[in-house]
Order: structure tokens, then sequence, then C-alpha cells
């Protein structure tokens, strides 16, 4: 992400500035909207399980180009799709983690019980892929959507993100710009995730069988998680949800007869992460004996091993090649229309290819950021900083990372309110960054469900590189969507 002077601002849904005592006013709104409706999350900095902040939200929706919005929507099936093919290529998840798991331990902690998981064969056939396919608008493309990354782990926001667009509608109508409201598409992300789950609960069909959240020991992002849990609990009475953290698996979890998953006496239908993406989350040997306990059992996983590592950065470097997306897609329309969101992404492998994109990083270091094997934000080099950074690595070391063409998408104004910010907030000059979700569940020979289930917008301060809101590094949003041709919308 980068911005300069000549960066585009795109137009905004109303006019601002807000005079200040109708701002003072409506952000007070916004900020109970948020806290009554549970767009929340417990304070990093003076936590307590009994209290929450209103999570980080920008005042009036931002605007993104319409054309791009629906060709992400349009193209989640297709990303879904192609990474439960990437998922069940065994030579291909192998050869292409080769040189990372030589140097990264946490991808080779995962990569060695996926090849024992396969030593023994999969007891569970069907996988659960809960995707989240990120974008930024490129301003040198035309503002075209271009692929920050894929997610397939602890895909999160949903149940926050569903209510932000009732939030923003409720601002604008405040505003007295009720007309604008149906510029802001609908957004069912926690009913499309969490309907994926009990689709994977019905597949597994053991009517006394629970759903199991593997959650953190400490659960900040405790709102989102939760939605999902009691969305299910309120639509489907008849199925239960555990949340358990891996420590606890470890505790409490064995295998049955037929290798169903028990805690206690309940069996586990489906498994879903929302921890054990990061190395933090394994204190010891026995939370990775936990997951290996659960990779070998008979209950559906969200993310299964293979799933997991299909989600590397260092394959999604790999998918960045044409000849390797003709491996996983068919159709000659599908395998362009993905190539086109996807831009530069480069080995740091050292071989002659690796030790190229090494050169070109220091030369010009600006034009890159420097990714590697993590999840959860806060952890990539950008720019400036990368050829110190590749300095300190070794020539093996290197290639657990991969280098990625920054891109550059347009500025956005407005405004930015955080817990204990400024009353009321100053304008600022803001990116943002779009998640679609995306649902698949199959084995390796048939899918048997594959739709899109929504979308999140992140914005963060266009100086900003990272913009995690978890990591306190974003706002959540929604977006306005915008024709090219619309030069009324600010009236």
């Amino acid at each position: 992400m980068s911005s300069d002077a000549n960066t585009p601002v795109l137009r905004n849904c109303i006019r601002l500035p807000l005079a200040e005592d109708e701002l003072l006013e409506v952000t007070a709104k916004a900020k109970d909207y948020a806290i009554m409706h549970g767009a929340a999350m417990r304070s990093k900095t003076a936590f307590s399980p009994d209290s929450l902040n209103f999570a980080p939200f920008v005042l009036v929706p931002s605007s993104f180009p319409r054309k791009e919005f629906e060709k992400a929507v349009a193209l989640q099936p297709i990303i879904n799709r192609l990474m439960h093919n990437v998922a069940h290529d065994e030579e291909f998840i192998t050869t292409t983690l080769a040189e990372t798991i030589k140097v990264d331990e946490f991808t080779a902690n995962l990569f060695n019980i996926y090849r024992k998981v396969l030593a023994h064969g999969f007891t569970q056939a069907y996988s659960i892929g809960l995707l989240r396919s990120d974008y930024m608008a490129h301003v040198s493309e035309g503002c075209a959507i271009k692929q920050v990354e894929i997610n397939t782990v602890a895909s999160s926001f949903a149940g926050i993100a569903t209510q932000l667009v009732p939030q923003q509608k409720f601002v604008l109508s405040e505003l007295g710009h009720a007309d604008k409201l149906h510029n802001m598409p609908d957004n069912n992300a926690l009913a499309g995730l969490c309907n994926g789950m009990v689709k994977a609960w019905d597949i597994y069909a053991k009517p006394q069988a629970v759903i199991l959240f593997i959650i953190e020991d400490v659960s900040y992002n405790i709102c989102d998680q939760r939605f999902h849990e009691f969305y299910i609990r309120e639509t489907y009475p008849h199925i239960k949800v555990l949340r358990r953290t891996l420590t606890e698996v470890h505790r409490e979890g064995k295998l049955g007869q037929s290798k169903e998953l028990l805690l206690g006496s309940q069996e586990v239908a489906v498994i879903y992460f929302r921890a054990g993406y990061e190395p933090g989350h394994y204190h010891s040997q026995a939370e990775w004996d936990a997951r290996y306990l659960m990779e070998t059992s008979l209950a559906i996983k969200c993310p299964s091993i293979h799933y997991h590592l299909a989600g590397t950065k260092k394959v999604q470097q790999a998918l960045a090649q044409p000849a390797v997306l003709e491996r996983f897609i068919n159709d000659p329309e599908e395998i362009k229309a993905v190539g086109k969101i996807f831009t530069g992404l480069y080995s740091l492998d050292d071989n002659e290819a690796g030790n190229a994109s090494y050169e070109m990083a220091l030369r010009t270091p600006e034009r890159f950021v420097l990714k590697p094997q993590r999840e959860g934000g806060g952890n990539n080099v950008y720019g400036v900083d990368i050829p110190d950074a590749l300095k300190r690595m070794s020539r093996v070391e290197r290639s657990a990372w991969i280098l990625m063409d920054l891109i550059h998408p347009p500025l956005t104004k407005g405004y930015m309110v955080r817990p204990g910010g400024d009353m009321p907030p100053q304008i600022v000059d803001m990116v943002s960054e779009l998640g679609i979700f995306g649902v698949v569940i199959g084995d390796a020979e048939h899918i048997v469900h594959n739709y899109q289930a929504g979308h999140m917008l992140r914005t963060k301060l266009s100086t900003a590189n990272e913009g995690g809101v978890a990591a306190g590094l974003g706002a959540l949003d929604s977006p306005y969507l915008i024709d090219s041709d619309d030069e009324d919308e600010q009236k």
C-alpha cells in the first residue's frame, strides 16, 4: 500500500466536513449504536471480560468502485474452487513449500502434521473452507482490484461487518441522506459463514454431535466470534456449540472407536479454528498434539491441515504464475479473470529467480512489500525497510518470505472513530481493503457447496502500512458503491 500527492481521491458519499455540532451528535449516536449492536471488542490495554469498547469504525461508508466490487463478488466461487483444488493437490503443496519448511519452523510443524495425516490416510474426506479473499483497488490500472491475500484460516469479522451496514445506514439517515442507502450492498456474511458450518454438520449426520470453536486463550475479538456461535444456536437450536482452546482440547479430547473426536462424552462434528494460525497459539508440544489429534479425527475441519497450508503466502506466490493456474482451473476465461487480480509476486528462494528478486528488492525497495508465512497482521516489511531486513537473512532464510508489488489504492476522506480518540474526530485520508467471504465444502473428488458469502471493508490511514482492526491499526467500514460517471454523488 502506498500513496502520494498524485493519488486520486474517490468521491465521498456525502459532502464533508460536517458542521461540528452535527458531527459531535452523530458520532456519539454511532458509538452507542456500535456498542448496543455488538460492533465491539474487548480492550487490549484495559482488558476485562466484563466490558467492551466499540470496534474502531469509519463514520460514513467509504466509496468503492461498483464495477470492481461486483467483479470480486462474482469471482469468489472461482477462488473457492481454486483453493479447494490446491488444498487437495499433495504434489503441489509439497513441492511449493519444500524450501519454506526448511527455515520456517511454524510452517514446518504444520507440514509435519500434514505429512503424518497423509501417511495414514484422511479419516474425514470432507473439508469446509470459510475463506476470505482480500483486495485493494489499484490506481495505476484504473482502480482495478488486486488481491492482497487469501485467508483460509480464522477468516474474521463476518459477524461485526454484518452489523456495520445498518450502523452506517443509520448514520446516513440521521444526516439526511436516506436517499443514498441503495448504494450500500446488503451484507449477510454472518449467516453465510454460519450456514456453511451447519451444512458441514448436516454432512456429518449425527444429530447429537456438536460444533467446536477453537479459540485463543484470551479472545479480544469476542463479539465477532460470539455472533457466529449465537447465530447457530438461535437459528438451529438443536445444534450445540462448544468453545475450547488448543490446551483444553489436549486435556479433554480423545478419539473414539471410529476415530470420532470426543470432548468428554460429546462427539464433535465440525471444528472451526479461530486460533491455531500463529506460533503464539502453541505454547508447548501439547497444543501441537491437540492439533494432530483433531486432524486425525472424523470431525470436518475448517480448515483441515491441507486447507491451512494452501493459504500460505508461498502458495499464493506460486499461484500468481499463469502456467500454475492452468493446473487448477480448466476454463480459459476463468484463468484470465483470476490472473488479472494477481499483482506481482516473487519468490526469494536461493535459486536464479529468487536471487534476481532479491537484487530487484535491494535496487527499488519502495516498489515492494515483504511478506512472511504469517496470519493476523503486523508481520510485513515495507519499502525502505526491506533492504536491511533482507540483508539480515541468510540465503536459506529468505525462502520463508515472498516479495509482492506494492498496491497503490485510491484515497477516500472520512472520519475514523476509535475508542479514546479525538472528539470531534478529524477528517483524514484513508485507504480501504475489501474482503469477500466464500464457503466451499467437498472432498478430493467433488465440491458439494460453493458460494460467495458476504463481504467486509477495512479502512486505515493512508500513512499506515498495516491495517488489522484486531491488531489496532485499522477501522471497520462498509462499501458505498460508486460509478465512474456518478458526478452527483455528493449532492
